[in-house]
């Protein structure tokens, strides 16, 4: 695992096709995917010529370009098109839409331009990785949809089967391979030196990305809370699930038989590597200071009631092995852990009280009361704070979308509305604000290499996509 103060900038530059998903349409909260390529500049585009029957009948669907023998339909590009929204959690104007569109189809012809050149190479995908991809795909997308009932229901509404929800699976997973094969051989990554780094970040200045507009916040958060009687239910049965482990029973079977994260469990209740900060601070904790094997007691967070057992401890790694480094020069560490989860479930009523609790503290707040008193009397929020909620700054660009434009026009010393995330209904007051700027050398120089090492890749593999195009046949649709 790496985290990265750019994290967003890398996975801009990563190299390689637009990634396809067929999960049925309203499946929730998928991984940030990847931007959308730009399209190479001075790339050529064949005049039109007559399509072939096969592609004539494929204008039932709509054809968006037509790629040598190959198309690219319309409904690809709307189908990333929506992904790539639902995913950002944007809600763009039409002249975003359209452009984003015309930037996924572009990135859609790359990609069967580099899928056709491996295999004009002879390059080949097993059979049993592709297999193994797929039922991966097939058990998220059965997770993030929450149960078979819903998965089934889903794909009937789609009017879709699972053998072809599988056979699309199959044909998008076997291009993205045989793409990333093409590239890896194409352009593989080379490492970039820190003087070479910071030279170009000198003299390049204008190609990276600024530091986000940051602002000052103290917070009250008020989660969506079920009454005493389920919270004490739930707490019983995370209780009776540890003295199954310490009779002996294993782990991961505990955890695949009872678990309330269908995702983890799968795995045995393995959550993997993570650094401080990628998890919710009540586990974090537990986590960074548990004995290696031992069993922890029930652990609350907004998600339920947790049983965390640390499998390793390590030190974050650096494409080059190095140990990674915090601000203070210090290795940073990662704790690989397996949890229980057990849900305390929070119906409308629950959640309705808690708004409604919400909206009086903010009327408090409004009236004048001491935003800090508010804090101590009200406020659940356990991440890192003062003693009167004060955050500190916090970059714009990490809030989720619906935080960040209730807070997007407030002036300092002014309260938000109420506003909602996964962990409840928080109220912010904005303390100061500072503007877009510059990184400097200092800030980032630690990532810089890498940060550097993408960028020149991605200016390579721009390069190489041109050359494809000059050598092929490429014709636009208008509709």
């Amino acid at each position: 695992m790496k985290s990265s103060r750019w994290a967003g900038l890398v996975l801009a530059l990563a190299i390689g096709p637009l990634p396809a998903q067929a999960a049925p349409a309203t499946t929730q909260r998928p991984p940030a995917g990847t931007a959308p390529a730009r399209r190479p500049a001075g790339a050529t585009v064949a005049p039109a010529r007559r399509a072939t029957p096969a592609q004539r009948l494929q204008r039932l669907d709509g054809i968006a370009a037509v790629v040598n023998d190959d198309v690219v339909l319309q409904s690809d590009v709307e189908e990333q098109l929506a992904l790539f929204v639902m995913r950002s959690q944007i809600q763009p104007d039409s002249a975003a839409v359209d452009t984003l569109r015309r930037q996924i189809l572009d990135q859609l012809i790359d990609e069967k331009l580099i899928v056709a050149e491996a295999k004009r190479q002879g390059i080949t995908v097993p059979d049993a990785e592709i297999e193994k991809q797929v039922a991966d795909a097939l058990a998220d997308v059965r997770q993030r949809l929450g149960s078979e009932q819903a998965y089934r229901e889903q794909l009937a509404r789609e009017n879709m089967t699972e053998e072809k929800l599988r056979d699309k699976y199959r044909d998008e997973i076997r291009r993205q391979l045989l793409a990333q094969r093409l590239v890896q051989k194409q352009l593989p990554h080379k490492s970039v030196l820190p003087a070479e780094a910071e030279a170009y970040f000198k003299a390049n200045h204008d190609k990276f990305p600024k530091m986000p507009p940051e602002v000052r916040l103290q917070v009250i958060q008020i989660p969506a809370a079920a009454d005493s009687a389920t919270e004490a239910k739930a707490k019983a049965e995370a209780v009776a699930v540890r003295k199954r482990i310490l009779a002996g029973e294993k782990f991961a079977k505990v955890a695949a038989d009872v678990s309330d994260d269908p995702n983890s469990a799968r795995s045995g209740g393995d959550l993997g590597f993570f650094t401080r900060g990628t998890v919710d601070s009540s586990l974090e904790v537990v986590a960074f200071g548990l004995k290696i094997g031992a069993l922890s007691p029930p652990v609350r967070s907004p998600f339920g009631w947790h049983i965390i057992e640390v499998l390793e401890r390590d030190t974050v790694r650096t494409v080059a092995g190095r140990d990674s480094l915090d601000q203070q020069g210090r290795p940073v560490p990662e704790v690989h852990a397996r949890h229980i989860l057990i849900r305390v479930p929070v119906n409308e009523a629950d959640k309705e009280r808690s708004r409604k609790l919400a909206e009086r503290v903010r009327g408090e707040a409004l009236k004048g009361t001491d935003f800090g008193t508010l804090v101590r009397r009200y406020s659940k929020y356990d991440g890192p704070q003062s003693p009167d909620g004060d955050v500190g700054f916090v970059s714009m660009s990490s809030l989720q979308p619906q935080i960040r434009a209730g807070l997007d026009t407030l002036e300092m010393g002014q309260v938000s509305d109420v506003l909602v995330n996964q962990a409840g209904f928080n109220i912010f007051k904005v303390n100061d604000r500072k503007p877009e700027r510059e990184y400097t050398l200092d800030e980032i120089r630690g990532e810089l290499p890498e940060v550097v090492a993408q960028m020149k890749q991605r200016d390579r593999y721009d390069q190489w996509v041109k050359e494809l195009r000059t050598k092929a046949h490429i014709e636009i649709r208008n509709s």
